[in-house]
């Protein structure tokens, strides 16, 4: 693989600047946002009134822990506007959840935000190693999901060439980036593994391909996940972070040079790690729930947002800002199997040990009886010669290294559902209530 590590000259001076610096750009700029979000938005002056806290309440970066958190139901709660800081005129972007597990939330932007969003995915994009004039090849979705359209702009953003593919049409993604010659490719890691079974469908070697970077977000994923993409490509696989709520993807991203942990841009977005349990604020280091507070936004301020995004803040290192380790989970999305907490990224992390199954799998939760079952469906590998062994292999690691009983069935080549955008990596099939 390439050195794509970015000249020190190339960086913003915030990226590396001192702690005491970052702390007193955010202490100033949470001041005015939490200013913002109470002269301008109804709940945040309820919300704050009701917790007995005013903005001006906040003389220290500590005292946010006063005040109150904001949920993803009280968005659904104010659609679809409700939220918005300026005038709906003053809005001149909107993006919303698919609305599939209840009312959709809505977030919007004004041009300044507009701009912000790009230039923080301008800077991930350069801490991964992608430079001006690059060909970047994006295929997370566009539409009302904020990942297509914000690579885009920030792609564009740092001076790249902009191949706005979208998901979808697998054998096409191939041709263009094999045509266009694109270096940078944007797109959900699950669905770069459907990229990576084209291009041997096709009789291409992977590793002669024109990548050089992959920017990988919007599920979480695996560090033996990347090893096999960066194997199979001869390419650099690096992790970005964000979501809808906060500003879309370009909250935080890994850089290329250290890949350990995403930096977030601080100067942005304030992060926090609590017990999910209790919502005390925990030390950094400690495993909790992400929580985010908005500094620059004007269109949608987002104060103390619980994530529901399980992960570590450590200290930065390629640049001054902290990190936060990979997500490991969600506190919503953990399965509970007979009293044993577990999450996909434990299931995938022993499956890619086994190298006659392919990456590909399914978890289907059902109950026989009065037990819960879980079934692994996976698929085996292209030439793979004894497939039901791998499978009693995989059941047993899980066993081993997870301590849950499972089934792994194997489904033929194509049978697990592919995903063109964020992947489905659990069906629940088990009784309601």
């Amino acid at each position: 693989m390439k050195d794509l590590t970015p000249r020190r000259e190339d960086l913003e001076p915030i990226e590396i600047a001192s702690r005491d610096e970052i702390a007193a750009l955010q202490l100033e700029r949470m001041k005015w946002s939490l200013r913002h979000a109470y002269d301008n938005v109804p709940f945040y002056r309820k919300s704050f009134d009701d917790a007995g806290v005013h903005p001006d309440d906040l003389k220290t970066l500590s005292d946010l822990a006063k005040f109150p958190f904001t949920l993803k139901q009280d968005l659904r709660d104010n659609y679809p506007f409700g939220m918005f800081a300026v005038p709906r005129e003053q809005i001149n972007r909107l993006h919303a959840s698919s609305g599939t597990t209840g009312q959709p939330t809505v977030v919007g932007y004004t041009k300044r935000d507009i701009d912000t969003w790009a230039t923080v995915v301008a800077r991930s994009l350069r801490a991964s190693g992608t430079r001006p004039g690059d060909v970047v090849h994006v295929s997370y979705g566009y539409g009302l999901f904020t990942g297509g359209l914000g690579a885009h702009y920030g792609a564009e953003k740092l001076g790249c060439t902009v191949v706005p593919v979208s998901g979808g049409m697998t054998e096409r993604q191939v041709k263009l980036i094999e045509d266009f010659g694109a270096s940078t490719i944007m797109v959900t890691p699950s669905y770069m593994l459907s990229i990576l079974d084209e291009y041997n469908r096709q009789g291409r070697d992977p590793r002669k391909s024109s990548l050089n970077v992959g920017v990988f977000g919007a599920e979480p994923w695996t560090n033996s996940m990347r090893e096999e993409i960066e194997q199979a490509f001869d390419m650099h696989a690096v992790d970005i972070y964000g979501l809808s709520e906060v500003m879309g993807p370009g909250v935080a991203n890994e850089c290329v040079e250290t890949k350990d942990g995403l930096h977030i841009w601080e100067d942005h977005f304030y992060p926090e790690i609590i017990n999910p349990d209790t919502g005390e604020v925990v030390e950094d280091g400690e495993l909790g729930e992400l929580v985010f507070t908005s500094l620059t936004k004007e269109g949608f301020p987002i104060i103390r947002y619980r994530t529901r995004d399980l992960t570590r803040l450590l200290p930065g290192t390629a640049r001054s800002m902290r990190r936060m380790e990979k997500i490991t989970g969600r506190t919503d999305d953990m399965i509970i199997l007979r009293g044993v907490n577990i999450f996909p990224t434990q299931i995938e992390e022993q499956l890619m040990t086994v190298t006659a199954l392919s990456p590909h799998f399914q978890i289907e939760l059902l109950r026989e009886g009065r037990m819960d079952q879980m079934i692994i469906h996976v698929e085996a590998a292209e030439g793979a010669s004894d497939p039901d062994a791998a499978c009693a292999e995989l059941q047993k690691k899980i066993k081993r290294n997870v301590g849950v009983s499972t089934r792994v069935t194997l489904a033929e080549i194509g049978g697990v559902a592919r995903s063109q955008g964020k992947a489905v990596r659990t069906i629940d099939n088990r009784p309601k209530g």
